[in-house]
């Protein structure tokens, strides 16, 4: 195939692009820092891989190369674990909803057209609970990450006028030597890990290669449209998951972080960790897909080897 993708510098992204080169697919890299991707995907290691600017909020000469590409992954958006200040939740929903929006635009005059997209939400789509069990029947919440996810999405609900495949992946927390696990570690090699918060809250997260792996799967398996939960069968509490990552790292979990150090940090970002949700993938297991990481335990086991 070939596949464009958007956000493919991050977390994810570049893990999917390293993938999609290993099984041989060409790979259209949309990025905003051309010299930075570059030199991430060098073309002595990737010689599948075409880097190209683009301006994902502005319409461009960019859109005409989604002509004949076989799908588009679009991951894009600007990163939520910040301190959230008016510009910065300005920043979060333009990033999604308007690079969408454009992304979308150079699918729907494409010729020919991809066959498929396969764009990113988030489980923040439900809003957050202690209580309530969440899966793709449910619906969205009411809070700033669940009007964001619901843009987000509304604008990708757009490629079907042209009969083109959509898959929205709603991604829990990832898992993986990076994002939140790595500023997490550190606490722990200092003995002075612990739950975020109450504890109580819950934590559905995914192990970074189920995620790609259910990208791939997504691009690739006809029967897979609509919207599905991109987290583990095995969600846990915040208390149970920093156990599992003490026991993993042999590091007691005893110090808690408390709620108001972390509100210091992030502001109102700090509600994703401190109130959480249980999330199941109820669409996705029923899709066939096969998780490598279903536990918490596995998947840390995995993340933290070398650390």
């Amino acid at each position: 195939m070939k596949v464009a993708v958007t956000g493919a510098t991050g977390f994810v992204g570049s893990r999917l692009v390293e993938r999609l080169q290993a099984e041989g697919h060409q790979v259209l890299v949309l990025a905003r820092n051309p010299e930075r991707a570059t030199r991430l995907f060098p073309k002595s290691a990737f010689p599948n891989v075409e880097v190209l600017a683009y301006t994902p909020l502005q319409s461009g000469a960019w859109q005409g190369n989604l002509a004949g590409c076989d799908g588009v992954v679009n991951l894009a958006g600007e990163p939520i674990s910040e301190r959230w200040t008016a510009e910065r939740k300005k920043s979060i929903l333009e990033s999604r909803q308007i690079g969408t929006q454009k992304l979308v635009e150079g699918i729907l005059q494409a010729n020919p057209k991809p066959q498929v997209l396969v764009s990113a939400s988030a489980i923040g789509y439900y809003g957050t609970s202690e209580t309530a069990t969440f899966d793709e029947t449910s619906g969205a919440g009411s809070d700033f990450l669940a009007e964001v996810c619901q843009a987000w999405e509304a604008e990708a609900q757009k490629v079907k006028e042209a009969g083109v495949r959509l898959v929205i992946v709603r991604t829990g927390i990832v898992l993986g030597m990076g994002g939140a696990i790595a500023k997490m570690v550190t606490p722990f090699k200092l003995f002075a890990g612990g739950p975020i918060g109450t504890g109580k809250q819950w934590f559905s997260w995914i192990h970074r290669d189920d995620l790609v792996n259910l990208i791939l799967y997504a691009l690739t398996q006809p029967q897979m449209e609509g919207s599905f939960n991109a987290t583990a069968p095995n969600p846990v509490r915040m208390a149970e998951f920093c156990e599992t990552m003490g026991t993993v790292m042999n590091r007691p979990s005893w110090l808690p972080v408390p709620a108001f150090a972390l509100e210091v940090l992030l502001g109102d970002g700090a509600q994703v960790v401190l109130e959480g949700q249980q999330v199941l993938p109820k669409r996705t297991q029923a899709s066939g897909f096969q998780y490598q990481y279903s536990t918490v335990k596995s998947a840390l086991e995995e993340v933290l080897k070398d650390s």
